[in-house]
C-alpha cells in the first residue's frame, strides 16, 4: 500500500520541496511524517507549501545577488600578504585560507574560510590567482601576491 505525500522539505532520492511523491505508508508514518519533512496532500498543504516555495526562491536570489556584487568587489582587489621568506624565495611557513581571509577582513570583505578554495598551501613569494567559492552558483577569482615582509 502506498500513500501520496507532499514533501516540506527536500529529501535525498526522493524529490525537492513541493514535489509530490507515492511512498509506503511504514516510510511516512514512522520517517517523513514524524520529522516534517512532509504531510498528506490536502488543497491547504498544496498552497502552504507553494507560498514556502516561493520565499525559499527569493530569499535564494537574494542571496545570489549578495554573493554577486561581493564577486564583484573581490575581483577588483589585488591582495598584498607580506610574509618572512628566505634567500631563495621560500617562505618559512605558508600561507593558507586562514591568512588569505584574515587580509581579506582588513579589507572589511567577511568570508568563511572555507569559501577560499586552496590545493595546497602557498610556499613560495609570488603572484597567484585563488578560487573564492561566494555561493554554489557564484565563484571568483581573487589575486593574491605573497611579498616579503620588512625584516
Amino acid at each position: 500500500m502506498s500513500i501520496e505525500l507532499i514533501l516540506l522539505e527536500d529529501v535525498k532520492d526522493l524529490g525537492k520541496i513541493g514535489d509530490e511523491v507515492h511512498v509506503a505508508a511504514g516510510y511516512a508514518r514512522n520517517y517523513l511524517i514524524p520529522r516534517k519533512l512532509a504531510e498528506y496532500v490536502t488543497p491547504g498543504t498544496r498552497r502552504r507549501v507553494e507560498a514556502r516555495k516561493l520565499l525559499l526562491q527569493k530569499d535564494h536570489e537574494e542571496r545570489i545577488s549578495v554573493a554577486k556584487s561581493m564577486a564583484e568587489s573581490i575581483a577588483k582587489l589585488n591582495l598584498a600578504i607580506p610574509v618572512r621568506a628566505g634567500e631563495d624565495d621560500k617562505l618559512y611557513g605558508s600561507v593558507s585560507n586562514v591568512q588569505i581571509a584574515d587580509a581579506l577582513a582588513k579589507e572589511n570583505i567577511q568570508l568563511e574560510r572555507s569559501a577560499i578554495v586552496l590545493a595546497e598551501p602557498i610556499r613560495e613569494l609570488g603572484s597567484y590567482e585563488v578560487d573564492v567559492k561566494l555561493h554554489a552558483e557564484v565563484s571568483v577569482k581573487l589575486k593574491v601576491m605573497v611579498t616579503r615582509a620588512d625584516a
